[in-house]
């Protein structure tokens, strides 16, 4: 019972002590909350004195500023008041000279138009003085219009068989330009396939060039291989000989013991008995000593091949040594392969090398040929632009005739006052003349011409006559040679000189008049009213 009253009061104690530590955390952290804020508090009342010690500063200055303001506002009102009695002088001395000025204006105002005046008289003297120069002038005019009608008509006439014969020429020459064009172009085609050929042929030499190139590098070295093998050969071949020279030397030396002994045998029995004992012995010895000897020269040959082969075994020196006899046989067929492969090359180098000089001396003929041609083309090409620049120039030339031509026949137009209607259906709209209805409205000059010659005729008789020119006709220049024929016979005056002048010119009307014709008819009225004008001046004197 008493370990379970000590379990609960521990179980009620541990409760008590969470909510005293909880307790004890929530008074830190309002602690700390509370420094804080009171930092804060601190701080701000920091920033707030600065501030206002800032503001006290910024309103002291500005007291200062609108103290020396005041200062100079003070000053300044002084001088603006010296300022203002100058003004006041200044605009009334400015005020006096305008008036001044103004005066001297009207003045010259009124000299400008007494001066306007004046040269409007002038000017109206001057335009009487004008109208009568330009009447005298139409007077003296008409022979020069009409000897400048001649000259632009045969000028006319010389310009257009000039642009017929240029017309021709340029198609002739735009016929050999566009002949001499298709030569040109079958001459390039020419040349370009010919050297398309030149190329691949300069492209196979290249590659003839390297392959002889590599083989000639291949010679060498098989060259080369062969010295090396030749000088191995002989030193074995020396060495050879060397051996069998001393076995052949060993072989006469025994042949000739035997020789001896033989001979010796014939002669002599007993001594041969005991000699050839003794021969026998020494024989035996000898032939003992040479035997060794050979066998010590075989050792010692031996021991020098084995020293120099460095190798001990006599199968794989034997071996070795077929092997490069094969080696030297195979290197030296393939060397004859390559020597006749060489000359096979070399005849084929030559024969591409006589290929190529014939091709570049062809190649040359042709060029030649070519720059013959396209000089020859040149000089055409030059001759045919001097001859299009001549025609160029002649056609500007005439167009410049023709232009005059134009203008003068616009100006014969307004001259004459020709506003009929069919020629304004001719000219059309626009009022010009073009090369089109040119023919037209020289037919239509020509009709206006014999209609005003007639009214002159018809103007000098009744003049000669005393008559009412209005009685007899309308308008002259607004009616046709119909308003003629309609007038009435009795009206009339009677024939005379001059009447039948009138009656042939009427006969002559009917009939289309050449040029000659028309200049004698101009010309005599020209001189019938010069007369007639001279004699008027004379009876007004």
């Amino acid at each position: 019972q008493q370990k379970r009253s000590s379990s609960r009061q521990q179980l009620s104690d541990l409760p008590m002590k969470e909510g005293e530590n909880m307790a004890v955390a929530e008074m830190r952290r309002l602690q700390k909350k509370f420094q804080k804020g009171m930092n804060k508090r601190k701080s701000y009342g920091a920033n707030v004195r600065w501030q206002m010690q800032a503001q006290e500063k910024e309103i002291e200055l500005l007291m200062q500023e609108h103290t020396e303001l005041l200062r100079l506002g003070q000053n300044r009102s002084l001088r603006d008041v010296l300022l203002e009695k100058r003004n006041c002088v200044e605009m009334n001395r400015l005020l006096q000279l305008k008036d001044h000025y103004d005066s001297v204006i009207r003045e010259r105002k009124a000299q400008l138009a007494e001066l306007d005046k004046q040269i409007l008289e002038l000017e109206k003297m001057i335009a009487r003085q004008q109208e009568r120069i330009a009447k005298l002038k139409q007077e003296k005019d008409s022979k020069c219009l009409q000897k400048q009608i001649e000259t632009l008509e045969g000028q006319l006439n010389n310009a257009t068989v000039r642009f017929d014969t240029s017309l021709a020429r340029n198609k002739q020459l735009q016929e050999e330009i566009e002949s001499l064009r298709i030569h040109k172009a079958i001459y390039d085609n020419f040349y370009g396939k010919i050297h398309k050929k030149l190329e691949e042929q300069k492209e196979r030499m290249c590659s003839a060039i390297e392959q002889c190139i590599q083989t000639s590098e291949q010679q060498m070295e098989a060259q080369a291989r062969m010295s090396d093998i030749q000088k191995w050969n002989k030193e074995d071949t020396f060495r050879y000989n060397v051996e069998m020279q001393k076995q052949e030397r060993e072989a006469d030396e025994e042949a000739k013991l035997k020789s001896f002994m033989i001979s010796k045998w014939t002669d002599r029995s007993m001594l041969e008995e005991q000699a050839k004992n003794v021969k026998a012995l020494k024989a035996s010895q000898r032939s003992k000593q040479c035997q060794w000897e050979s066998f010590e020269s075989w050792r010692v040959a031996l021991k020098c091949l084995l020293e120099l082969a460095e190798d001990t075994d006599l199968g794989r020196l034997l071996d070795d040594y077929a092997r490069r006899e094969e080696k030297k046989l195979s290197c030296f067929s393939y060397a004859i392969n390559l020597n006749n492969d060489v000359e096979k090359r070399e005849q084929s180098i030559k024969d591409l090398q006589s290929e190529i000089s014939a091709l570049t001396t062809d190649q040359k003929c042709r060029e030649r040929s070519r720059f013959q041609v396209l000089k020859e083309l040149e000089d055409k090409l030059m001759e045919t632009t001097k001859e299009a620049d001549w025609y160029e120039e002649k056609f500007k030339e005439n167009s410049k005739l023709l232009g005059q031509l134009k203008s003068g026949m616009e100006a014969l137009l307004k001259i004459i006052n020709c506003d009929d209607v069919k020629l304004m259906q001719e000219i059309g709209e626009n009022k010009q003349i073009t090369d089109l209805n040119l023919k037209q409205i020289f037919g239509l000059v020509e009709e206006k011409t014999n209609e005003l010659l007639l009214m002159d005729a018809v103007l000098r008789n009744t003049l000669a006559e005393g008559s009412d020119p209005s009685q007899l006709f309308s308008s002259p220049l607004m009616g046709s040679s119909r308003t003629l024929r309609e007038l009435d016979p009795a009206k009339q005056c009677p024939r005379s000189a001059s009447a039948e002048s009138i009656a042939d010119i009427m006969d002559t009307l009917e009939v289309s008049l050449y040029h000659e014709q028309l200049r004698q008819l101009v010309l005599q009225s020209h001189e019938q009213k010069q007369g007639s004008d001279a004699s008027s001046m004379s009876k007004r004197k």
